[in-house]
């Protein structure tokens, strides 16, 4: 996928807002400022959080490293070309965004939730 498939596919997630921050990043956020996905204006890379259980083992895939400031918070990023093929992309995806709203307060949550996403 390049950056602007991505940031398309993201802008389809039930209720995802974007938005250019710090100069340089397009940021993509759920419930006004809760991000879920960041595209570098600059050199294209991508950053999204990920299940903690799963972390170390993509940041040990060739291409992927812990998001800078955000790693702590289980983020990985990778620079293009991106190394993992559309399909599991997007899954990463809508998984990145549903972390997101289900951290939010339940009466936030209708309308943001898919229902397929473990």
């Amino acid at each position: 996928m390049t950056a602007d498939e991505v940031a398309a596919f993201c802008l389809q997630l039930p209720g995802t807002q974007e938005e250019v921050k710090w100069v340089r990043n397009r940021v993509f956020s759920v419930a006004g400022n809760k991000m879920f996905a960041i595209l570098d204006l600059y050199d294209g890379s991508l950053a999204f959080k990920v299940d903690a259980e799963l972390f170390l083992g993509y940041v040990d895939r060739p291409g992927i490293h812990p998001a800078p400031y955000l790693a702590r918070a289980h983020w990985i990023c990778m620079d293009p070309p991106f190394t993992m093929g559309d399909e599991e992309l997007r899954r990463l995806l809508i998984r990145s965004h549903q972390l997101v709203v289900r951290r939010l307060p339940k009466r936030r949550q209708p309308g943001l939730l898919l229902d397929d996403v473990g």
